[in-house]
């Protein structure tokens, strides 16, 4: 049976040849490179990947349109800092060769800070990355979910993920991705007010860190979970600020 991979790219240069090598299995490999100004374009050809040049609007429209030039019937969707291991990699195979399923639950493994966090906002974290093309769409302009029609299975072995190498890093991705957050709770008709901008990230924090055991994983988890508790923040304080300036 044959697989498509579609990853989404910007700006990927230090992980993406890590990332195409766990997936050069597959029989199509398609590069969506939202204008990167370093080396992520080319670093990628040398793996035969199919480079297209597509400005990101939302994560969910550039997902689905990955799905539109995917030549095979299963499609493999895997971002720039993951790894598919190589268990992984034969079970998708046996899998799919089985045809007793539309789509397939993936594992992911988390590494933020060089650590293997285990608890609190990435406990147990199952995300549907491999399904047949025609079967649905992907819905969501940030923290997008692939909707299917069909059953569906959960995996055994996982997706390794390597973000946020620096903090540096991780606060400059938490504020482009509350930005489109906001825009998108906006449209929705979201609204803040001066309680929920303090409460609501003060009981996310309490509730993963505390509810949810992420303090098993060290000084790290309660970094992780603090700037995660921070991005909820931004996304209200965004929201009420862009609400006032109308």
């Amino acid at each position: 049976m044959k697989i498509s991979s579609v990853v989404l790219t910007k700006n990927e240069e230090k992980n993406i040849e890590n990332c195409l090598k766990s997936v050069e299995w597959c029989n199509e490999i398609i590069v969506l490179d939202d204008e990167s100004s370093d080396k992520t374009p080319q670093k990628a050809e040398k793996f035969g990947a199919k480079i297209l040049n597509h400005k990101l609007v939302d994560f969910a429209s550039q997902r689905n349109y990955g799905l539109t030039q995917a030549k095979n019937n299963w499609v493999l969707f895997i971002d720039a800092d993951e790894v598919i291991s190589g268990e992984l990699k034969k079970e998708i195979e046996i899998e799919i060769n089985n045809n007793d399923f539309d789509g397939f639950y993936i594992n992911r493994k988390d590494y933020v800070l060089s650590k293997n966090l285990k608890w609190g906002d990435l406990n147990n974290v199952y995300l549907l990355r491999i399904a047949k093309k025609d079967n649905g769409r992907w819905i969501g302009k940030v923290h997008e979910k692939w909707i299917i029609n069909g059953k569906t299975k959960k995996l055994k072995n996982t997706i390794l993920h390597y973000p946020h190498s620096t903090l540096d890093n991780f606060l400059s991705e938490i504020n482009f991705y509350s930005g489109l957050r906001a825009n998108e709770l906006l449209k929705s008709g979201k609204k803040v007010n001066f309680f929920t901008i303090i409460t609501y990230p003060l009981v996310k924090f309490i509730y993963n860190y505390f509810f949810r055991l992420g303090f098993l994983d060290g000084t790290e988890g309660f970094i992780f979970n603090g700037i995660m508790s921070f991005y909820s923040f931004l996304v209200r304080a965004k929201i009420w600020k862009t609400k006032n300036e109308r």
